[in-house]
């Protein structure tokens, strides 16, 4: 039994846990530490949420970058074709330029 078992029953229904003499010692323990887990358990579950939601936008906005590079390298190519023929048109003109100066020169 307690110690203090003559102050409790001094004190009357001051214990009523259903323990005669002392007061449960763990009882409080018990249940912050089960408290305290539920809060850390929602605390993951919601870390885990917002983690899930961040991995997601960063997947969408990985393929918009991904569609715009697309979309900016096949342009890139249109414009690199259009330099090669642009090119090929000068060094014709530059040709018969220098054609039609030998032939008035002479």
């Amino acid at each position: 039994m307690c110690m203090h078992s003559t102050e409790s029953k001094l004190l009357g229904h001051r214990y009523s846990h259903g323990y005669k003499g002392c007061p449960p010692k763990r009882h409080g323990i018990h249940i912050r530490r089960l408290k305290r887990r539920s809060i850390l358990r929602r605390e993951k579950e919601k870390k885990m949420t917002m983690r899930r939601v961040g991995e997601t936008e960063m997947k969408i906005k990985n393929l918009k970058l991904f569609m715009e590079n697309k979309s900016i390298m096949e342009e890139n190519e249109k414009l690199r074709k259009k330099a090669i023929l642009l090119q090929q048109e000068n060094q014709a003109l530059l040709s018969q330029l220098q054609i039609s100066q030998f032939s008035s020169s002479k």
